[in-house]
């Protein structure tokens, strides 16, 4: 689903700064765009004086994760007035721009392009199906759907089937059957229908995830850096949260951009564990980063 706005209880002024009410849209943009470009470059100087370009894409991955740690959970991260375009936030993350933003900037590392544009033509590639931006349809909402065009673009392998996964069968409809929650599918019945028929193409194909209770029987198969989509038992969607999972003293936990109100962090508890206290997620879908080329 569009995990940005599922079940979200902020407003989309949450966690905004004043100068965005004081200064208006467009400069409140170009002050947020100096300190999104600021942030991004001591990420990147972080990466070269610890000589992350040397390890593996998926270690890299759980490096820059860690950099954004206590960082403020903001809901509608990217949903901002006017047409689709490219919207930049590191100040403020929901659980998919965390994984989003730590896989960009660690596949910059990796290719040696670590500048500001470079990271934004990353991220439009991820992001965007095809890597190209055509209105508010050709943004990947739905996690099945992201995962597949981005192993399409070789940014990673779904590996969930690999690892014993079970087929994952049901209709995914919940945004065009919830148009209140989607300001662009309310406004038009042009992008309803459009939204609509991604949800027909997606809900077609062969999909897997691994139910919870057999998490803990391959944690050894899973790695660090492996992007997680955890499966739901809610109707019309694929999966409720994403995030990246971590080893710490040989054991898998789960970080993540948790909900409104707290902020960027690693379980406490172990990842299965973590699985087991959430009676709504049933699986997961696991994502693989791959060394860019």
């Amino acid at each position: 689903m569009n995990r940005r706005l599922f079940l979200q209880s902020a407003v989309l002024t949450a966690g905004i700064p004043t100068v965005f009410a004081k200064a208006g849209f467009l400069e409140g943009s170009m002050l947020w765009q100096d300190e999104d470009e600021l942030l991004c470059k001591k990420k990147f100087e972080i990466a070269i004086s610890k000589d992350w370009r040397t390890k593996p894409i998926n270690e890299v991955v759980v490096e820059v994760g860690q950099t954004f740690l206590g960082t403020e959970y903001v809901a509608n991260a990217l949903e901002v007035p006017g047409e689709e375009r490219l919207v930049v936030n590191m100040r403020g993350l929901d659980c998919v721009s965390f994984y989003e933003n730590a896989l960009v900037i660690a596949r910059c590392i990796k290719k040696n392009t670590m500048t500001f544009e470079d990271y934004k033509k990353e991220l439009v590639f991820i992001r965007y199906r095809g890597g190209v931006i055509d209105g508010y349809p050709s943004r990947l909402h739905y996690t099945s759907d992201y995962i597949e065009d981005n192993d399409r673009k070789g940014v990673w392998k779904n590996v969930t089937k690999d690892l014993g996964g079970s087929p994952f069968v049901k209709t995914l409809n919940f945004m065009s059957t919830h148009p209140d929650q989607y300001r662009q599918i309310r406004e038009s019945e042009k992008v309803k229908a459009m939204i609509s028929a991604m949800e027909q193409e997606i809900s077609k194909r062969p999909m897997y995830y691994v139910p919870k209770d057999r998490v803990a029987a391959i944690s050894e198969k899973l790695r660090e850096g492996d992007i997680i989509g955890t499966t739901t038992d809610v109707e019309g969607i694929d999966t409720s949260h994403t995030g990246i999972l971590v080893r710490q003293d040989g054991k898998l936990h789960f970080m993540h951009a948790p909900l409104a109100g707290k902020k960027v962090q690693i379980s406490d508890r172990e990842f299965h564990d973590y699985l087991a206290a959430n009676k709504r997620q049933t699986g997961i879908m696991v994502a693989r980063p791959l060394e860019p080329v």
